[in-house]
């Protein structure tokens, strides 16, 4: 978490609403100020000039008043948890922009034609942008066309049509641009933890609620594309979206295979009960991990139940989008988005306070909190891509 800067705190000053302070400590708790040019651009417009930042009639910083512009957020699974930060970060983004919540709908389920109703239930209501996840690479093709052909902008979350086995993208729509985590590199990413936990090949299992799916699947081609060429044996077993039956299924497999390895997941809610699953089938000094921040897995990696866990940053994913269709509507169409990668990172046991702490940024509390940056020196790795 980054602290800001002198001079962003007094750009911020400029944003004329009600609740400046508690926009100042978000910004300040999600790291945005650097985290994208987006909002850098922002803020630098908030504080181009002192004796021009007034702003009137409750329009942000020095931008002009605006429509009341109404964004929709489409998603596959509107209830799970894992999405409760990014429902907070375009609420959060609403608020500093001064635009209406964006609307929240689509499917339960993962039912890709109730989220297709729902894009066009938008279109219909004229909105002025729309964000959606896009968990097939068919689905999506029509409506998003629809969308675009009526002048609406659209973006996709979390979820960018499918991958290959050998990783080559199908996202099979005319959609702006991508905001989430690079689905396949993250799979393969897990490979390598879990062949630094299992050297020696042998069988290991990995937990997917719904396999095809785009938002999940490309995670377990990516760890297959490095384990199965080195002589590991990885089994895909499917745990659907209902939780009682997610818990029923991984203790099923484990029971039945007790020689695994290994046992892992790639999707929130089948990690978040791995640790009770292993516990149940007395298979606990199993190594396992696997993805998202949700409570339930970073109490179980605190209790040393759950190895790690994949971080992509559920918050940036509800925050950019609204951000960059603000900015596209503003600019007259002329600051298209970019796709944005919100993140790869593993959280384990020695990392894990800074994640563990209540805010919105992990969807633990509704709470508007500053979260100091830890002190002392930012750990990084080298930095390989400029993209």
């Amino acid at each position: 978490m980054r602290e800001v800067d002198p001079k962003v705190d007094e750009a911020i000053e400029t944003l004329n609403m009600k609740d400046g302070p508690t926009r100042r400590k978000l910004l300040s708790g999600a790291g945005l100020v650097s985290a994208t040019a987006a909002a850098g651009a922002l803020l630098s417009a908030c504080g181009s000039s002192k004796a021009g930042a007034s702003s009137k009639g409750g329009v942000a910083g020095n931008f002009p008043k605006t429509p009341a512009w109404q964004f929709w957020f489409v998603n596959h699974v509107t209830t799970n948890s894992f999405f409760v930060p990014t429902q907070y970060g375009f609420q959060d983004a609403a608020a500093l922009l001064g635009l209406p919540v964006p609307k929240w709908g689509g499917s339960t389920n993962s039912i890709a034609s109730q989220m297709v109703s729902e894009i066009n239930t938008a279109i219909s209501a004229k909105a002025a942008g729309i964000a959606t996840t896009l968990i097939n690479s068919t689905s999506f093709t029509t409506p998003v066309a629809d969308a675009m052909n009526a002048g609406i902008p659209v973006i996709s979350y979390n979820a960018d049509g499918l991958v290959s086995s050998s990783g080559v993208p199908d996202i099979g729509c005319n959609r702006l641009c991508y905001v989430g985590q690079a689905l396949f590199t993250s799979g393969q990413q897990l490979g390598v933890r879990i062949r630094s936990l299992i050297p020696t090949p042998g069988p290991v299992v990995i937990f997917i609620e719904t396999p095809g799916q785009g938002n999940i699947q490309p995670r377990y081609d990516g760890a297959a594309s490095v384990l199965k060429p080195l002589g590991y044996s990885v089994a895909e077993i499917p745990t659907t979206t209902v939780p009682a039956t997610i818990l029923a299924n991984e203790k099923a497999y484990l029971l039945a295979h007790k020689t695994v390895k290994g046992a892992f997941a790639v999707d929130s809610t089948s990690t978040s009960f791995l640790a009770q699953a292993l516990a149940e089938t007395g298979m606990s000094s199993l190594p396992n991990g696997g993805f998202d921040t949700v409570p339930q897995t970073l109490t179980n990696i605190k209790a040393g139940k759950t190895g790690f866990t994949i971080y992509q940053d559920p918050y940036l994913q509800g925050f950019l989008p609204t951000l960059y269709l603000y900015l596209y509507n503003i600019s007259g169409g002329t600051l298209p988005p970019s796709d944005s990668d919100t993140g790869l990172s593993f959280i384990t046991k020695d990392n894990l306070d800074e994640y563990n702490l209540s805010s919105r940024y992990q969807g633990s509390t509704t709470a508007e909190k500053y979260l100091p940056r830890p002190a002392g020196a930012i750990s990084n790795p080298m930095a390989t891509t400029s993209t």
